[in-house]
């Protein structure tokens, strides 16, 4: 059989591999490793397996991961989250939706020092459902709003996501950071836009809460200093050029242990709880990363993207065409893989016709992760809606997800809004030259 065909099965196969539940880690390891030893010799996938697994977790620049990673968890048993709703809801509360739009803001800031759409959903979630249920909110229109704002914390910096882009791309973690920044605000306004139709049509859907003063609400944004100084410190440093984003990364962590010791937030057991799911999550998305390094070695002999790429310089149909048809199909995938898993199997694979077709790896980093913020709310594997379900155990799944639908609109009016103008997410990454 021609590599093209082995290259064919070992996809489908790991796609079954997935169906049937085996870890997605796993399963990219055992299929690269058994397809490149069926492409090369039994000898050299036994060698390319090990020395895959410790390249990758040998290497200085994946710390970046387990630092971020930690600056979040560090900062939700900082309380960080909490305070953050809490000034929203004081200065938002008191309009229509008012505890929705406190909860896509609250999502917002927390992404910026978070990095993860499930601690970011978690942590707001913790604060907001509860308050939503006692203003008498609709559960369709509470759960699946925050699902939804939940997904920021992918988008604005620091994002996981744009780190295992950036290392799969060998692309700057600083220039995609930064082009998140834009996208990230857009997209919070549209989903308050969402929320404020959503109440005009059904304004049983979110009451409006009790108004407050302006001294309370002045007195409110003291809880927005310590997310605020944070994100300065890591990505202000970050983006002046003063330190590595590794570095970045353990200041962060550190500054948010300071940040709860000093406000005595932290104990010992929110401590050991953080570090051992911050552990937990590093291991995890580490292990996918080296899952996807042999899986992409193996797709790398079958001369697939080289293929493909070629393929699609042959078609008569202009790039953008090209484009809009790859983000389809990333979109579609996503409704069935976790979006990281997606980012790690499926950009080795395009990423070189994308190059092909002429378009900015920074720029498609953020559509990637755009998508990839519809693929946690999206069925049937939608992760934020799963942390939301866990939260407000009353509430049926289905609810969630139907919940979730409206902000397809918004979603997809951003990526054809950054489609057509791309400048409009590269602009920041200019700037900076690392």
């Amino acid at each position: 059989m021609s590599p093209i065909i082995i290259g064919t099965i070992g996809v489908i196969i790991l796609l079954l591999c997935f169906a049937i539940g085996m870890p997605m880690a796993f399963s990219m390891a055992l299929v690269g490793t058994a397809g490149f030893a069926y492409l090369v010799s039994p000898d050299a996938a036994i060698n390319l397996l090990p020395r895959d697994v410790f390249d990758q977790f040998a290497s200085y620049p994946l710390s970046v991961i387990p630092m971020f990673v930690m600056m979040g968890c560090y900062a939700y048993a900082s309380g960080i989250g909490k305070k953050l709703f809490d000034a929203a809801y004081v200065v938002l509360g008191r309009l229509s939706g008012g505890l929705a739009i406190a909860s896509v803001a609250a999502c917002a800031l927390f992404g910026a020092v978070s990095g993860s759409t499930a601690a970011t959903t978690a942590t707001v979630g913790k604060t907001a459902l509860p308050e939503m249920k006692k203003h008498n909110y609709s559960d369709i229109f509470a759960t699946g709003t925050l699902a939804t704002a939940g997904g920021l914390g992918i988008m604005i910096p620091p994002s996981t996501a744009f780190i295992v882009y950036g290392l799969l791309t060998e692309q700057s973690i600083g220039k995609l950071y930064i082009a998140g920044i834009i996208p990230g605000i857009i997209i919070a306004v549209l989903f308050v836009g969402t929320i404020l139709v959503w109440c005009k049509i059904k304004p049983n859907a979110g009451p409006p809460g009790p108004s407050t003063t302006l001294k309370q609400k002045l007195k409110s944004l003291t809880g927005v200093a310590d997310a605020l100084i944070l994100f300065l410190v890591t990505m202000g440093g970050l983006f002046a050029g003063w330190f590595t984003p590794t570095q970045a990364g353990a200041i962060g962590a550190v500054g948010a242990l300071v940040i709860g010791l000093v406000t005595r937030e932290l104990t010992w057991a929110k401590f050991i709880d953080a570090t051992k799911d911050g552990l937990r999550i590093s291991c995890m998305i580490m292990l996918l990363i080296a899952g996807a390094t042999v899986f992409s070695h193996f797709i790398t002999r079958t001369t697939m993207p080289m293929v493909l790429a070629d393929w699609v310089n042959t078609l008569s149909l202009p790039p953008v065409v090209i484009m809009i048809l790859i983000l389809i199909f990333y979109f579609i995938l996503g409704t069935f893989l976790d979006a990281m898993a997606c980012i790690v199997l499926v950009v080795p694979i395009i990423f070189p016709m994308v190059l092909n077709l002429g378009y900015d790896p920074i720029w498609f980093g953020v559509m990637v992760t755009l998508l990839s913020m519809i693929a946690v709310v999206s069925p049937p594997d939608g992760v934020n809606v799963y942390v939301v379900k866990g939260i407000s155990r009353d509430v049926p799944i289905e609810t969630i997800f139907w919940g979730t639908i409206p902000y397809l609109v918004p979603f997809f009016a951003a990526t054809v809004v950054f489609v057509a103008f791309p400048p409009i997410v590269t602009f920041l990454s200019q700037f900076i030259s690392y």
